[in-house]
């Protein structure tokens, strides 16, 4: 009696098993890839109602963080800045810019296209609802606007530097020592331990005594500095869920 399938049919469960396995695994490289916080979040830069530049205002003009920022030593959450907060200096300032339109339309009553309406900025980031991060915890210990938003006093356009993954954080709660520094110098975004600890002789001494060694990286510096604080202070991370998860 002739086969009613033939040979070949022998090995096709085989190739479908192997078919579907290879589909699987692209899903999931896919899914690991792209589905990311690095991927999906990390250069992240919208537009915005008015272009803002972090670059001239911070490090040109030299405007502090909070200026704009005002709560975010108080507060959980770094708040924007209100229509009032920049036209203190807009309603001198630029006066005529286009690119000032919305602030005028918010603000300024003597405008034909007066609205009253706050300023619609894009927010840049943002955690989920099932994480709770508070900004004044952070910065009060030490840790500068940098280690989480990069150099934003560089950006003319602000956009998001780092990814914020979990995996982020709980690399900083292992080793704040990499990420802290004197109080006065959080909002320094210019600030390097090395030029720190070699212009302040009192500070250099009680970290290093009489060793400092003027040839350290600022990797090694960072190290030994962020570790001094981490002691004077206390500083002593969680790494359990509900410390971010409440």
């Amino acid at each position: 009696m002739a086969n009613i399938f033939p040979r070949w049919t022998n090995l096709l469960p085989l190739k479908i098993a192997i078919c579907v396995g290879s589909l699987a695994l692209g899903i999931v490289a896919a899914f690991t890839y792209y589905a990311t916080p690095k991927t999906q979040r990390v250069g992240y830069m919208p537009d915005q109602p008015i272009p803002y530049d972090h670059e001239l205002h911070v490090k040109q003009l030299g405007l502090d963080c909070r200026f704009c920022h005002s709560f975010v030593e108080e507060s959980g959450h770094a708040n924007v800045p209100t229509a009032d907060r920049c036209w203190t200096c807009h309603q001198h300032v630029k006066t005529d810019s286009e690119k000032l339109t919305p602030l005028r339309a918010a603000i300024d009553k003597s405008y034909e296209g007066y609205t009253g309406q706050p300023v619609k900025w894009v927010r840049v980031h943002k955690s989920p609802d099932y994480v709770f991060f508070d900004h004044s915890a952070h910065l009060n210990r030490g840790v500068s606007c940098v280690s989480c938003h990069g150099n934003v006093d560089e950006m003319r356009t602000v956009y998001q530097a780092k990814d914020h993954s979990m995996g982020f954080c709980l690399d900083c709660h292992r080793s704040p020592e990499e990420h802290l520094r004197p109080l006065e110098e959080v909002f320094n975004l210019q600030y390097t331990a090395k030029n720190y600890v070699e212009t302040h002789p009192e500070f250099q001494s009680a970290v290093f005594g009489e060793e400092y060694d003027a040839t350290a990286s600022e990797e090694e510096v960072q190290k030994e500095v962020g570790t001094f604080l981490k002691n004077h202070w206390d500083v002593q991370p969680k790494e359990s869920c509900s410390t971010c998860h409440r």
